[in-house]
Protein backbone atom coordinates (compact mmCIF):
# COMPACT_ATOMS: atom_id res chain seq x y z
CA UNK A 1 0.00 0.00 0.00
CA UNK A 2 1.01 3.28 -1.12
CA UNK A 3 0.98 6.32 -2.67
CA UNK A 4 1.56 6.46 -6.87
CA UNK A 5 4.89 6.82 -7.77
CA UNK A 6 4.98 6.33 -11.66
CA UNK A 7 3.47 6.92 -14.65
CA UNK A 8 3.08 3.38 -15.24
CA UNK A 9 0.90 3.19 -12.58
CA UNK A 10 -1.59 5.87 -13.20
CA UNK A 11 -1.83 3.65 -16.40
CA UNK A 12 -2.55 0.60 -14.25
CA UNK A 13 -5.11 2.05 -12.35
CA UNK A 14 -6.52 3.31 -15.78
CA UNK A 15 -6.84 -0.76 -17.70
CA UNK A 16 -8.55 -1.70 -13.54
CA UNK A 17 -10.69 1.37 -14.01
CA UNK A 18 -11.65 0.36 -17.61
CA UNK A 19 -12.41 -3.28 -16.64
CA UNK A 20 -14.85 -2.14 -14.10
CA UNK A 21 -17.17 1.16 -15.90
CA UNK A 22 -20.54 -0.18 -15.50
CA UNK A 23 -21.45 -0.27 -18.96
CA UNK A 24 -19.06 -2.83 -19.42
CA UNK A 25 -20.12 -5.17 -17.18
CA UNK A 26 -23.21 -7.68 -17.38
CA UNK A 27 -26.01 -6.81 -15.21
CA UNK A 28 -25.32 -9.50 -12.64
CA UNK A 29 -21.94 -8.10 -11.83
CA UNK A 30 -23.12 -4.56 -11.47
CA UNK A 31 -25.42 -5.60 -8.92
CA UNK A 32 -23.42 -7.80 -6.59
CA UNK A 33 -19.64 -6.47 -7.57
CA UNK A 34 -20.27 -3.07 -7.61
CA UNK A 35 -18.52 -0.93 -10.40
CA UNK A 36 -17.25 2.66 -11.09
CA UNK A 37 -18.72 5.42 -13.09
CA UNK A 38 -16.07 8.00 -14.36
CA UNK A 39 -13.51 6.86 -16.54
CA UNK A 40 -10.33 9.31 -16.70
CA UNK A 41 -7.50 9.65 -19.04
CA UNK A 42 -4.10 9.67 -18.37
CA UNK A 43 -3.73 13.89 -18.67
CA UNK A 44 -6.15 14.05 -16.06
CA UNK A 45 -4.73 11.39 -13.28
CA UNK A 46 -1.55 12.98 -13.69
CA UNK A 47 -2.86 16.45 -12.78
CA UNK A 48 -4.73 14.87 -9.93
CA UNK A 49 -1.34 13.17 -9.01
CA UNK A 50 0.61 16.16 -9.19
CA UNK A 51 -1.76 18.10 -6.46
CA UNK A 52 -1.74 14.86 -4.00
CA UNK A 53 -0.57 10.89 -5.17
CA UNK A 54 -3.58 8.67 -5.21
CA UNK A 55 -2.98 5.53 -2.95
CA UNK A 56 -2.39 2.27 -4.58
CA UNK A 57 -2.57 -1.36 -3.72
CA UNK A 58 -0.23 -3.91 -5.54
CA UNK A 59 0.69 -7.61 -5.41
CA UNK A 60 3.73 -8.04 -7.59
CA UNK A 61 4.08 -4.84 -9.30
CA UNK A 62 0.66 -4.40 -10.32
CA UNK A 63 -2.17 -2.43 -9.43
CA UNK A 64 -4.71 -4.25 -8.02
CA UNK A 65 -6.40 -1.42 -6.16
CA UNK A 66 -6.76 2.26 -6.28
CA UNK A 67 -8.15 5.02 -4.05
CA UNK A 68 -8.22 8.23 -6.12
CA UNK A 69 -7.17 11.54 -4.36
CA UNK A 70 -9.18 14.54 -5.43
CA UNK A 71 -8.16 18.09 -3.89
CA UNK A 72 -11.28 20.59 -4.33
CA UNK A 73 -8.54 22.20 -6.93
CA UNK A 74 -8.92 19.16 -9.00
CA UNK A 75 -13.01 19.27 -9.69
CA UNK A 76 -11.86 20.98 -12.57
CA UNK A 77 -10.35 18.25 -14.80
CA UNK A 78 -13.18 16.08 -13.66
CA UNK A 79 -16.95 17.49 -15.03
CA UNK A 80 -18.94 14.83 -14.52
CA UNK A 81 -18.68 15.95 -10.69
CA UNK A 82 -19.54 19.50 -10.79
CA UNK A 83 -23.01 18.38 -9.39
CA UNK A 84 -21.41 16.91 -6.50
CA UNK A 85 -18.75 19.70 -6.11
CA UNK A 86 -21.91 22.20 -6.62
CA UNK A 87 -23.75 20.18 -3.58
CA UNK A 88 -20.73 21.05 -1.38
CA UNK A 89 -21.81 24.54 -1.02
CA UNK A 90 -25.11 23.58 0.98
CA UNK A 91 -23.56 20.91 3.18
CA UNK A 92 -22.71 20.86 7.11
CA UNK A 93 -20.64 18.54 8.76
CA UNK A 94 -21.19 18.36 12.81
CA UNK A 95 -22.79 21.65 12.42
CA UNK A 96 -20.21 23.37 10.48
CA UNK A 97 -20.40 24.24 6.99
CA UNK A 98 -18.22 21.50 4.83
CA UNK A 99 -16.10 23.88 2.58
CA UNK A 100 -14.95 25.71 6.25
CA UNK A 101 -13.68 22.39 6.90
CA UNK A 102 -10.36 21.32 5.32
CA UNK A 103 -11.87 17.94 3.03
CA UNK A 104 -10.72 16.68 0.24
CA UNK A 105 -12.66 13.90 -2.01
CA UNK A 106 -12.10 10.05 -3.02
CA UNK A 107 -12.22 10.48 -6.43
CA UNK A 108 -12.54 6.90 -7.10
CA UNK A 109 -12.01 3.24 -5.69
CA UNK A 110 -11.77 0.23 -7.25
CA UNK A 111 -10.59 -3.53 -6.40
CA UNK A 112 -9.71 -6.07 -8.62
CA UNK A 113 -11.94 -8.97 -8.73
CA UNK A 114 -9.36 -11.51 -7.33
CA UNK A 115 -8.47 -9.33 -4.47
CA UNK A 116 -11.71 -8.44 -3.36
CA UNK A 117 -13.24 -9.65 0.24
CA UNK A 118 -9.25 -9.53 1.32
CA UNK A 119 -9.36 -6.60 3.52
CA UNK A 120 -7.53 -4.35 0.21
CA UNK A 121 -10.76 -1.70 0.11
CA UNK A 122 -9.95 -0.93 3.74
CA UNK A 123 -6.06 -0.65 3.38
CA UNK A 124 -6.56 2.01 0.84
CA UNK A 125 -8.53 3.93 3.05
CA UNK A 126 -5.99 3.41 6.06
CA UNK A 127 -3.34 4.14 3.12
CA UNK A 128 -5.06 7.44 2.55
CA UNK A 129 -5.80 8.65 6.30
CA UNK A 130 -2.33 7.97 6.63
CA UNK A 131 -1.01 9.86 3.90
CA UNK A 132 -3.43 12.81 4.73
CA UNK A 133 -4.28 13.15 7.83
CA UNK A 134 -2.25 15.69 8.85
CA UNK A 135 -3.36 18.04 5.81
CA UNK A 136 -6.92 17.36 5.99
CA UNK A 137 -9.89 16.50 8.45
CA UNK A 138 -12.47 14.99 6.32
CA UNK A 139 -12.59 12.89 3.42
CA UNK A 140 -16.19 12.87 1.13
CA UNK A 141 -17.10 10.70 -1.77
CA UNK A 142 -20.29 10.20 -3.43
CA UNK A 143 -21.65 6.75 -4.06
CA UNK A 144 -24.93 5.59 -6.76
CA UNK A 145 -27.48 4.12 -4.71
CA UNK A 146 -28.08 1.11 -6.79
CA UNK A 147 -23.89 0.66 -6.05
CA UNK A 148 -25.06 -1.70 -2.69
CA UNK A 149 -21.17 -3.14 -2.39
CA UNK A 150 -19.68 -0.01 -2.31
CA UNK A 151 -22.28 1.75 0.03
CA UNK A 152 -21.99 -1.08 2.75
CA UNK A 153 -18.08 -0.69 2.31
CA UNK A 154 -17.92 2.90 2.82
CA UNK A 155 -20.03 2.68 6.10
CA UNK A 156 -17.79 -0.60 6.71
CA UNK A 157 -15.08 2.54 6.58
CA UNK A 158 -16.82 4.74 8.83
CA UNK A 159 -18.25 6.85 6.15
CA UNK A 160 -21.34 8.53 7.21
CA UNK A 161 -24.07 10.44 4.90
CA UNK A 162 -24.84 13.70 4.41
CA UNK A 163 -26.77 14.26 1.19
CA UNK A 164 -28.91 12.44 -1.25
CA UNK A 165 -29.63 14.09 -5.00
CA UNK A 166 -29.90 12.68 -8.39
CA UNK A 167 -28.41 14.34 -11.64
CA UNK A 168 -28.43 13.04 -15.20
CA UNK A 169 -26.66 10.06 -14.44
CA UNK A 170 -27.72 8.46 -11.15
CA UNK A 171 -29.07 9.00 -7.55
CA UNK A 172 -26.40 9.49 -5.72
CA UNK A 173 -25.12 9.34 -2.00
CA UNK A 174 -22.59 11.76 -0.29
CA UNK A 175 -20.99 10.29 2.49
CA UNK A 176 -17.85 11.52 4.61
CA UNK A 177 -15.16 10.40 6.91
CA UNK A 178 -13.96 11.97 9.72
CA UNK A 179 -10.96 9.68 10.19
CA UNK A 180 -10.52 10.89 14.30
CA UNK A 181 -14.00 9.42 14.89
CA UNK A 182 -13.91 5.91 15.96
CA UNK A 183 -15.34 2.86 13.49
CA UNK A 184 -18.42 1.50 14.08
Amino acid sequence: MGAVTERGQLEQILALQRQNLAPRLPPEVVQSQGFVTAEHDLDTLEQMHDLAPSIVAKANDQVVGYALTMVVEAKRYVPILTPMFGSFETLQWRGRRLTAIPFYVMGQVCVAPAYRGQGVFDALYRGHAASYADRFELLVTEIATRNTRSLRAHERVGFQPLHCYRDSVDEWLIVAWDWTLPRR
